[in-house]
């Protein structure tokens, strides 16, 4: 039976990529730059700090790389707090609830920094329902090294064969894969080409499953 769930954050709890886009058109107006969405799209995978080489080359900007990447992350952070069309993933509250409620234990495994973890969970009350956040800057290797997961199961009051893995990234899903820790894959509108055949169960909908559905995998 299945006694500790281990959570990824972005994708699985909340979306942040729409407050990236804020932060980084909020900051190409300051610079007074025509970045368009279709040069904007060409980003995707890129670190912010190989966007804005990227922009400086292109527009001769004169700020420093480091600067300019400072600044879009305090965009980023102001936005965060305030915003307003910020939600967590359809679902998934009444689901953290739900398994909370029926004693079984949640952890937190995001490659996210600290600081954005804590965002999250503070901005949305979260803290009471987890008993550990792992951030993946903890470890030299990102998902889909399997380092975050272990460690997160190594946390856990349960063994490894009674913890599962929520995830919606093909990276998130190999790392649990590698783990050898269950997975289940959530396939939903931001997952877009994301490959999760690896994932041991697949659902597209947190209101279709609670902590009987959890409880009974495997």
């Amino acid at each position: 039976m299945i006694k500790t769930v281990i959570f990824d954050m972005d994708g699985v709890i909340v979306d942040t990529e729409p407050v990236h886009k804020y932060a980084y058109f909020e900051h190409y107006k300051e610079l007074n730059i025509p970045v368009t969405e279709e040069l904007f799209s060409t980003f995707t995978g890129q670190s912010t700090k190989n966007v804005y080489q990227i922009l400086k080359d292109k527009f001769d900007l004169k700020g420093e790389v480091n600067d300019l990447v400072l600044r879009k992350r305090a965009i980023f952070n102001e936005a965060f707090d305030t915003k307003p069309d910020l939600f967590l993933i359809d679902g998934v509250e009444q689901l953290i609830k739900d398994l909370h409620q029926n004693n079984i234990e949640l952890i937190l495994a995001s490659s996210a920094s600290k600081s954005t973890i804590d965002r999250v969970f503070n901005r949305f009350n979260l803290n009471q329902y987890f008993s550990h956040k792992v951030s993946g800057e903890s470890f030299p290797k990102s998902k889909p090294d399997p380092a975050i997961f272990l460690h997160a199961a190594d946390l856990a009051k349960s063994t490894n064969e009674e913890c599962i893995v929520i995830e919606d990234s093909t990276n998130g899903v190999e790392a649990a894969y590698r783990s050898n820790i269950y997975c289940l894959g959530y396939k939903s509108e931001n997952s877009k080409k994301q490959n999760l055949e690896k994932a041991n169960t697949i659902v597209d909908d947190f209101n279709t499953i609670n902590a009987t559905f959890i409880k009974e995998l495997k």
